[in-house]
C-alpha cells in the first residue's frame, strides 16, 4: 500500500520538484498551497498531484486539513515542511508585522504540522517529517533576522523532535538549502546573483531537483538511521 504524504508548499518550485519525486517513488502525494489558485490547478491537471488550499500558519486549519486528507486517502505517512514566506528587511525597517507573519508561517507550520500528523505516526510505528531549513538559518543573512531566526528555529525543532520519535520509528531530519534555481532567486538582479554565485565553490545555483532527491532519501526505508540530522545542500557555500 502506498505511503501518504503532504508536502506543503507543493505546488511551486522546491516543493513541486519535492512533490513530483514523491510521486516517482511511488508515494501518494497531497500538495498544500497557500494562494494561487490558477496556478495550483495548472499543476494538479500536469501532474495528477491533488493540491489543497490552507494557511499552514493557521493551527486548527492544519489540524483539519490533515484529519480530512487522512480520512480521504489515508493515515499520513510523510510530511515535508516546505511552506515558506519572505518579509525582508534591516531591523531598523521590519515591523512587528514582517518578523510574526515569518515565525507564524515558517516556524509554526512545522509545529501545526507536526501537531496535526505526529501522534498517528507513534501510534503507527512509522513516520518520516522532513523540515526545508536554510543555508540563511545556518550562517544568518543581512537583512533577514525573520527570516533566518525562523529557520535557525527549524534546526532545533528538528533534533527536539527527533529525539520524541526515535524509538517509535518516526524520523525527523532537516534540509538545508542553498541558492537554488526557483522564481523567487530568479528575480535576483543579475549583478547581484552574479555575486551570490561567485561565492558558491561548485559555480552555479543548485536545481530544485537536487532537493527533492534529498527529501526523497529521508523519507525512504533506507534512512530509517538517520535521525535529527541536518542535510546541508549547498554547493559547498556553508560548510561547518
Amino acid at each position: 500500500m502506498a505511503r501518504i504524504a503532504i508536502v506543503t508548499g507543493g505546488s511551486r518550485g522546491i516543493g513541486e520538484a519535492i512533490s513530483l519525486r514523491l510521486q516517482a517513488e511511488g508515494v501518494t502525494v497531497v500538495a498544500n498551497y497557500a494562494g494561487n489558485d490558477e496556478k495550483a490547478r495548472e499543476f494538479t491537471e500536469r501532474t495528477g498531484i491533488v493540491a489543497r488550499k490552507w494557511d499552514v500558519g493557521d493551527h486548527q486549519a492544519c489540524l483539519d486539513n490533515c484529519a480530512a486528507i487522512a480520512a480521504e486517502f489515508g493515515p499520513i505517512d510523510i510530511v515535508v515542511n516546505n511552506a515558506g514566506i519572505t518579509r525582508d528587511g534591516t531591523l531598523a525597517r521590519m515591523s512587528y508585522d514582517d518578523w510574526h507573519d515569518v515565525m507564524r508561517v515558517n516556524l509554526g507550520g512545522c509545529f501545526n504540522m507536526a501537531k496535526a500528523t505526529f501522534g498517528g505516526m507513534i501510534e503507527r510505528g512509522w513516520g518520516r517529517i522532513v523540515n526545508i531549513g536554510s543555508i540563511n538559518g545556518q550562517a544568518g543573512q543581512y537583512g533577514q533576522v525573520n527570516y533566518a531566526a525562523a529557520k535557525s528555529g527549524i534546526h532545533g525543532f528538528t533534533k527536539a523532535l527527533a529525539q520524541e520519535g526515535a524509538k517509535k520509528g518516526v524520523t525527523v531530519n532537516a534540509i538545508a538549502p542553498g541558492y537554488i534555481d526557483t522564481d523567487m532567486v530568479a528575480a535576483v538582479p543579475a549583478p547581484v546573483l552574479e555575486k551570490i554565485v561567485a561565492k558558491i565553490p561548485v559555480g552555479r545555483l543548485g536545481h530544485a531537483e537536487e532537493i527533492a532527491r534529498g527529501v526523497a532519501f529521508l523519507c525512504s526505508e533506507d534512512a530509517g538511521f538517520v535521525t535529527g540530522s541536518t542535510m546541508s545542500i549547498n554547493g559547498g557555500q556553508h560548510m561547518y
